[in-house]
């Protein structure tokens, strides 16, 4: 599956109608993203500031990843959405703030009790399933995501190739992973196997890449 097949269909008013520097645009916001995320780590590592993932938190990632490209930044979609290629049709806008509320409560209630991946899978399914915006739903659900495993892990991942960068390398992989999650829960179940194995997988290699880099250059 080509990487841009599951891109979303809505309406959505162009602010940057130059390819060249929509890309430009869209690389900065990346960066800014990711900065945003570290800073929301941080902040909520700091013993006086316990976590509750709150729908305003994923409004603002989101703001950060659509700024100055689409006029709908930091809003959830005004009218309904379809995936490219997906079997699954997203609920109506209407229902979009109540399915984020049940999204936050599941991580906030199983926030002991569930691991860090089953967590960060989840909101990285979920989010998906939503399809809260009318663009950026991938890029926000994947930051969410390393936002929550960085938090429940109780540290800011160090690594180069972040699992953010790697999905973004090679998205097949990561939309098997949305699609079992999906067909799991057209049965009335959540199973997150395929997308914790996936989770597991990068994480692993961004930590490799830490274990190399602290052996570069000799004795």
């Amino acid at each position: 599956m080509a990487d841009e097949t599951r891109h979303s269909r809505a309406f959505d008013a162009q602010i940057i109608t130059d390819p060249d520097e929509l890309a430009r645009k869209e690389s900065f916001n990346v960066v800014e993203q990711y900065r945003a995320v570290t800073e929301m780590v941080e902040t909520f590592l700091q013993p006086e500031r316990p976590f509750k993932l709150r729908p305003s938190h994923l409004l603002h990632l989101h703001r950060v990843a659509l700024d100055g490209i689409s006029a709908y930044a930091g809003n959830w979609r005004p009218a309904g959405i379809e995936i490219g290629e997906s079997k699954h049709k997203p609920p109506g806008a209407f229902e979009v703030p109540e399915r984020i509320e049940e999204l936050c409560d599941y991580v906030n209630d199983k926030w002991k009790d569930k691991s860090p991946l089953h967590l960060a899978a989840y909101v990285m399914w979920k989010l998906n399933w939503i399809h809260p915006f009318t663009d950026g739903n991938g890029r926000t659900s994947r930051a969410v995501s390393y936002m929550v495993l960085c938090i429940r892990l109780g540290t800011l991942l160090p690594g180069k190739l972040t699992i953010t960068e790697q999905i973004e390398q090679n998205k097949r992989p990561y939309y098997k992973a949305l699609e079992a999650a999906d067909d799991a829960w057209a049965e009335g179940r959540i199973d997150l196997t395929a997308m914790k194995q996936l989770l597991s997988s990068m994480l692993a290699k961004q930590l490799v890449a830490v274990h190399e880099d602290s052996e570069a250059g000799g004795e």
